[in-house]
């Protein structure tokens, strides 16, 4: 009977161990732009984005698409660790050639900074980079599930100034898969 309790734990401590680690949400992954498909020949940003320090975007149009008079419109979108974000915000943006920048301060207690492109051609016509969608550059503290994650985070918030030595902590899965595992191996022996 107990080698049965210890070969169910294992099985439950490693698909758990499974689960916590490959998750489908790719919470902590910036994604941005893969300029072959778009009208931009490169991109710069300021990653990971960090609450109340400037956060910088550089977007370099292509030299085609600046010669037949193409604009872009950058907007961005802050998302907060309570799960609100606020509306879309056209951005001001610098040009200088090719280059179009622009930045912004995150607030306190920020998750992720979305953005996105709007070129407009010249016969009018619009196209948003990406279609429907938000690229997006993770805080260095974030929410996710009630754990927090990122390199100014501890686990249970966002770690102060003093504290950028300390390391996250397990997460709850994998701790109590251990605990169990440890408590079957030794009531075996």
């Amino acid at each position: 009977m107990a080698m049965r309790t210890l070969f169910a734990l294992t099985i439950v401590a490693l698909l758990a161990a499974t689960a916590s680690s490959h998750s489908t949400d790719n919470h902590g992954k910036d994604n941005g732009p893969d300029v072959e498909e778009t009208p931009f020949e490169s991109y710069t940003v300021t990653s990971p984005s960090v609450s109340g320090e400037t956060w910088t975007l550089v977007v370099v149009m292509d030299q085609a698409n600046m010669d037949n008079g193409t604009t872009f419109e950058i907007t961005s979108q802050i998302c907060l660790n309570n799960g609100v974000c606020d509306p879309p915000v056209v951005q001001d943006v610098e040009v200088d050639g090719l280059e179009h920048t622009t930045s912004l301060t995150p607030p306190d207690d920020h998750t992720y900074v979305n953005w996105r492109v709007k070129a407009t051609y010249e016969d009018n016509s619009t196209e948003h980079f990406p279609y429907g969608s938000w690229y997006k550059i993770w805080s260095s503290c974030y929410n996710h599930e009630g754990t927090f994650y990122g390199d100014d985070a501890d686990g249970d918030a966002c770690a102060d100034d003093d504290d950028s030595g300390m390391l996250p902590g397990f997460t709850l899965v994998p701790a109590i898969a251990s605990i169990g595992l440890a408590v079957a191996i030794a009531r075996r022996y």
